[in-house]
């Protein structure tokens, strides 16, 4: 490793200090701290000099405005002003490991390694966190089971399998692409392939019919479309299962009548109204602690609305997944014991060959579940609640702890439900793929949401500017006209800056398709012919020529947003 490398990654584990969550968060920059406690060190010793060394020093490194970055960090990771003084300790788990990935994006690191970083994150923090990481400077290393995250983030894939590494360039899907023309030469690869290609057609085929209802299921014919390819590079996975058709689909199948949500006397949704039927494919979208996980539990029955009426058919069936659910496993049992619980009248070659379908093989399923990864207990509730053939599912954040393989499975299992399902999810590649209603839940309304996800990316980014806006209300009031005045005079004081920022962005933009474009030719073994020399040469300078300037476009464009931010 070069010499100074500095390294940041997320601590595993978040020690209950008395210390506040912003003083956590800024202590990730340990430079600062360093500086900090030398500058103290010398006003105690009365040295002048070792001060304005220091003062400088921090000024070098943007000291000065570390409180208002760690803040920055914090609301985009989801905590409020309010909680930014809040002890450590007073956090759960879930927002500790938060504050430690907050710290890490403080350290003005390097290389930044991240391990899952969505695992805790909902879906507004994690669009927060794709956008922070696709501006970090330096090296990025990164797990994740999310594809849509991958896809927007990464440039090059190492793929581990059977005990070796190999590096694909491009991104996720690409990656995808490549794997699936190898793996589709193999012939019974191949053949298994063709099977589920089969199942996805019939799937698109059905769907299409009526497609032409939103936005939101045109884009999810798209998705659909792409099933074809994603299809071949998991050929070899070993998750096979299906949802059997529902004996009964009674319509409604649940309706909500002007409901009040709540805790005690605190309401979080006003006179929601739902009417959930067989085939409906509902996503719930909506800001932190708007009361989507209320909402679900409602509709499940594990939680009383305050006020008015749930109504549920006689022949419902529920099939309900949430993180707590898993702490609900018997621990000191096994997977089989388990579904024999549900079924005392299944052979146990019966139960072995379906939880087989999950990946629980051989003794894995006479195994106490205690020591299971926090996957493989999702695994197991996901198969006890497919195997009761439920005819309505209600998931909250089902892919937590699922990796990549998994969550394939579990969208294709999806896609072919009979059944209603409502969705909660972070993970927008299976919103995107098992949806057709988003429904928007925020400002103690639940309503729909007309538009995709990429429109409700843009949503968000209206709340925060609508909600800093609010700040103005604490200066003095002018006059309409001198408002205008003013508005007029700082667009014009700013343009320079953002005509500076749109051309950065127009330049980064056209370099990464050229550079993509490169990646994709230099990925075809036809370019490696002797014959080609000549082009591979070419296109080699090109590559490099290309990476240069993509380089210097997006310190461009950085250095543009940082004018503005320091301007406004």
């Amino acid at each position: 490793m070069p010499p100074n490398l500095e390294i940041a990654h997320v601590a595993q584990e978040t020690p209950a200090v008395g210390c506040s969550a912003i003083d956590y968060v800024i202590d990730g920059d340990q430079e600062y701290r360093r500086l900090q406690a030398q500058l103290k060190k010398a006003e105690q010793d009365d040295d002048g000099l070792k001060q304005a060394e220091y003062h400088a020093l921090l000024d070098v490194i943007g000291g000065y405005t570390a409180v208002a970055r760690a803040s920055r960090l914090m609301n985009g990771l989801g905590f409020t002003s309010d909680q930014e003084n809040n002890s450590v300790g007073s956090f759960s788990g879930g927002w500790r490991m938060r504050l430690n990935l907050a710290q890490a994006l403080m350290c003005r690191s390097d290389l930044l390694l991240l391990d899952e970083p969505t695992n805790h994150l909902d879906l507004d923090a994690v669009i927060w966190l794709q956008d922070w990481l696709c501006k970090y400077p330096g090296t990025l290393m990164l797990i994740s089971h999310d594809r849509d995250f991958l896809d927007t983030i990464t440039d090059h894939i190492v793929h581990i399998e059977q005990g070796k590494a190999e590096i694909y360039t491009g991104n996720y899907s690409a990656f995808e692409k490549m794997r699936a023309e190898k793996l589709s030469q193999q012939q019974s690869a191949f053949l298994k392939q063709q099977r589920e290609i089969a199942h996805i057609q019939s799937f698109v085929d059905r769907f299409k019919a009526q497609a032409t209802k939103a936005r939101q299921a045109q884009s999810r014919i798209k998705a659909l479309e792409r099933m074809e390819l994603i299809a071949m590079a998991h050929v070899d996975s070993p998750f096979d299962f299906s949802f059997a058709k529902p004996d009964k689909m009674p319509n409604p199948l649940l309706s909500l009548d002007k409901t009040d949500i709540g805790y005690g006397s605190t309401c979080v949704l006003k006179s929601a109204g739902l009417s959930i039927s067989p085939g409906d494919r509902i996503g719930l979208l909506g800001p932190n602690g708007a009361g989507k996980s209320s909402l679900i539990k409602v509709l499940a029955g594990d939680m009383q609305p305050l006020s008015g009426s749930r109504y549920e058919a006689e022949a419902l069936k529920i099939g309900y997944f949430a993180q707590h659910q898993l702490e609900q496993l018997q621990l000191d049992e096994t997977p089989l014991w388990h579904l024999q619980k549900l079924d005392k009248q299944a052979t146990e070659k019966e139960l072995r060959n379906f939880l087989g379908g999950f990946d629980f093989q051989g003794d894995k399923v006479l195994e106490a579940v205690r020591p299971f990864s926090g996957g493989e207990k999702a695994r197991l509730v996901l198969a006890m609640l497919v195997y009761q053939n439920p005819n309505l599912l209600l998931l909250d954040e089902p892919t937590n702890h699922l990796d990549l393989e998994m969550r394939h499975a579990l969208s294709v299992a999806l896609q072919d439900y009979q059944g209603a399902i409502v969705v909660v999810s972070h993970d927008r590649h299976l919103l995107r793929s098992v949806t057709d209603q988003l429904l928007l839940v925020a400002g103690g309304k639940v309503q729909p949401f007309d538009g995709d996800l990429e429109d409700y990316r843009i949503w968000l980014t209206e709340q925060k500017k609508s909600e800093e806006k609010m700040v103005v209300d604490a200066e003095p009031t002018v006059s309409r006209k001198d408002q205008r005045k003013l508005d007029a005079e700082r667009r014009q004081k700013h343009k320079p800056l953002f005509d500076a920022l749109k051309k950065a962005e127009l330049a980064v933009e056209k370099y990464h398709n050229e550079q993509r474009q490169l990646e994709q030719l230099l990925a075809d073994p036809d370019i490696y012919a002797e014959t080609e020399k000549a082009r591979l040469k070419q296109t080699l300078e090109r590559k490099i020529q290309i990476d240069k300037a993509l380089d210097m476009a997006e310190a461009a464009w950085m250095e543009a947003e940082e004018n503005i931010e320091n301007a406004q």
